[in-house]
């Protein structure tokens, strides 16, 4: 059994990783903000150990780690990855000075592994699976903090010998989402036999279900030999673009409904090509996914269906179907 400590642990993919360390045996601890988001982990208040501190609040985080003194460091904490997430000064605080003060205070107080949280979002726009190796081209200020963090922690994993390698996630899918993303509400509206509004057919992502990233997540932790600093990129290494999806929907859902193409407007970082190259991670750490799109998707709306009082919460969340409701993508 390890302790583990996790920040953003009421977030999505945060919680998700949560419940998967409980459920294996691990001691689990979340670092949370005084106003964080409860209904993701209201259910695990016997199970989850919860210490309010501000990541920017470096003698507080200090003290913290040094009662916990976890084996495991799991950073998920991040802002801006969503389209209403604006304030660059939070950005940089969360994703940048957050980061250097938890690596700091691991540092100071010792961890077997801590591992980083990338997106990529990183490379830019591509017209092809980018390597991690390759040049990044940030494409928003949220990229750019996330960029910084990953440089400043590979930087600190080759000159400390901290087991620090970073998951860059692509687009992660799953129970416990935030409910407006395109495939929670594809499965809600889908449920009433109906879809939601839709951008051009052609925008494509990797969606990569949460229960493989969960798997990286371990697999990144627990793995003595690594390249220091290590960076893996965490997709399925499948394109999917949103004509596919809305297919797989309608075919697993039974949708009549036909689709609405342009019915909703495209989004800035909407793009045709977006898709990783997953040959490293797969090598380094033997991961590789094991959930297609379809079969994660199956997954999600079996659980949403088993769950009455979440899928409520889901259907309020999105709210009624209305010609502009907003269905995003990350």
């Amino acid at each position: 059994m390890k302790r583990a400590v996790l920040t953003g642990g009421t977030g999505f993919v945060g919680a998700s990783l949560a419940r998967r360390l409980l459920r294996e045996g691990h001691e689990v601890h979340l670092l949370v903000r005084a106003e964080h988001a409860r209904w993701r982990i209201a259910d695990l208040a016997d199970d989850l150990r919860l210490h309010v501190v501000d990541l920017t609040d470096q003698a507080a985080l200090d003290a913290a780690i040094s009662r916990i003194r976890p084996d495991w460091v799991f950073h998920l904490a991040a802002y801006g990855a969503y389209s209403w997430q604006t304030d660059l000064d939070q950005m940089l605080q969360t994703n940048l000075h957050g980061t250097v003060n938890l690596v700091r205070a691991c540092l100071r107080h010792g961890c077997e592994a801590f591992v980083n949280t990338g997106s990529s979002s990183e490379y830019g726009c591509k017209d092809h699976p980018p390597a991690e190796a390759e040049l990044v081209e940030p494409n928003s200020h949220y990229a750019v903090t996330k960029a910084a963090a990953t440089l400043f922690c590979r930087y600190t994993a080759q000159s400390a010998g901290l087991r620090l390698p970073t998951l860059r996630l692509y687009s992660v899918y799953g129970p416990w989402e935030e409910p407006n993303r395109l495939v929670p509400t594809l499965i809600v509206r889908g449920l009433q036999g109906r879809l939601p509004p839709l951008v051009n057919p052609a925008v494509a992502r990797d969606f990569v279900y949460v229960e493989d990233v969960n798997d990286a997540y371990l697999l990144a932790a627990s793995r003595p030999e690594q390249e220091p600093g290590a960076v893996y990129n965490v997709g399925s290494g499948v394109q999917t673009t949103i004509r596919e999806a809305v297919e797989v929907a309608r075919r697993v859902l039974g949708i009549p409904e036909e689709p609405a193409w342009g019915t909703m407007p495209d989004r800035g970082w909407d793009t045709r090509v977006w898709v990783s190259d997953i040959r490293k991670i797969h090598q380094a750490l033997g991961w590789a996914p094991r959930h297609d799109f379809e079969a994660g998707f199956r997954q999600f709306a079996a659980w949403l269906q088993a769950h009455s009082t979440l899928r409520a919460f889901y259907e309020e969340r999105i709210g009624p179907p209305q010609p502009q409701a907003d269905a995003s993508l990350t």
